[in-house]
């Protein structure tokens, strides 16, 4: 295939000052299609709504996979990639069980690379702050009847953001979920599709209406296995060993989760993937043995946690600050996506 790119005429002008998170847009899309049996006609032009039929599929069986990672510019003006293969490589994934058909991930992620460049004005430089960029694939059919679409729309998307939380780098408090549950297994907690995110929104109004930023959920079957928090990944420091909750089938593979994982293994520190049951948590809690909560993920790379709330009762955790491996993982990961540390994992695609 070949990319065909139109320019816009519009200026990058971005208030660098007062981004937020995912409210401002770039100039440029990428968009690509699906028919016949084949991805055709790739191209890069001037960002602007899209002109769908009511009837079309996605917006009635929710058949749709996206992902999130994000581009960084530093004092050299080097434009840098965090994993964007393995975005792609988790998005077919993602693709295979919702029954969307495979992209060539090579040549999806070269024409990221040309989106990126095109619109590298709109990189922040500041710290905290990057280019979010956001991979969609939607069903397009315009026919009702629940079955695969024959046609998609692949298009991708970016936008400079700020801190994910208004308090930036700064401790939250979660909920653990007693009723609502994220995922079972055989579901699609494993994979980035949209309805994930849906199911969990009843449950973040009900954290934030108790006064907590992000919910704890636990396993749909017993409801006593911590397996995410929020939209992340979530790890445990008992001491200097960390934890985290197993790869089973139910919970995000998280590029951040592998990155915090393989960086303390290359830093020396013992880290366990297990089931964590709530109430263990609640023990090392009350005794102190539990030192750190952080989340992990590509919108807020690390968030610490202060405390959690369950059964109505409010647990610290730790001294209730930013313990030391959590603020270590956060500056260094941040430090080598932005080039002000070496990167020894091979993490980082320069453009």
């Amino acid at each position: 295939m070949k990319l065909n790119i139109v320019k816009s005429n519009k200026k990058a002008i971005v208030d660098f000052d007062n981004l937020g998170f995912g409210k401002i847009f770039t100039n440029h899309i990428f968009v690509m299609e699906y028919n016949g049996g084949e991805w055709k006609n790739p191209q890069i032009k001037p960002y602007g709504a899209f002109d769908l039929d009511p009837s079309t599929a996605v917006f009635h069986y929710g058949q749709a996979v996206f992902e999130g990672l994000k581009a960084y510019k530093n004092s050299k003006g080097e434009i840098r990639l965090f994993r964007p293969q393995d975005n792609f490589k988790r998005m077919n994934e993602s693709c295979d069980r919702v029954c969307i058909p495979n992209f060539d991930e090579k040549f999806v992620l070269d024409a990221m690379t040309q989106l990126v460049k095109i619109d590298s004005g709109f990189i922040p430089t500041k710290a905290g702050s990057s280019l979010y960029i956001r991979p969609s694939i939607i069903a397009t059919d315009a026919v009702l009847g629940v079955h695969p679409s024959s046609s998609y729309l692949f298009f991708i998307i970016c936008s400079p953001v700020g801190a994910y939380y208004k308090n930036g780098f700064g401790p939250i408090k979660l909920l653990v979920e007693e009723y609502y549950t994220r995922a079972a297994l055989g579901g699609t907690g494993a994979n980035k599709v949209i309805g994930n995110y849906a199911a969990s929104l009843i449950a973040q109004q009900k954290a934030m209406k108790l006064g907590c930023n992000q919910v704890m959920w636990l396993d749909a079957k017993d409801k006593r296995f911590v397996e995410e928090v929020g939209a992340m990944n979530i790890f445990f420091v008992l001491g200097d060993k960390v934890i985290t909750h197993a790869l089973n089938g139910s919970i995000l593979p998280g590029l951040t989760r592998d990155s915090v994982i393989r960086h303390l293994k290359y830093l020396g520190y013992d880290v366990s993937e297990q089931q964590i049951d709530i109430n263990d948590i609640v023990k090392y809690a009350k005794d102190k043995t539990l030192t750190e909560i952080f989340g992990t993920g590509t919108a807020a790379v690390i968030s610490p946690v202060s405390e959690f709330l369950y059964k109505d009762e409010n647990f610290a955790v730790g001294s209730g600050g930013i313990g030391k491996i959590t603020q270590m993982l956060y500056d260094d990961l941040t430090s080598i996506q932005t080039g002000v540390k070496n990167d020894p994992h091979g993490f980082v695609k320069l453009i």
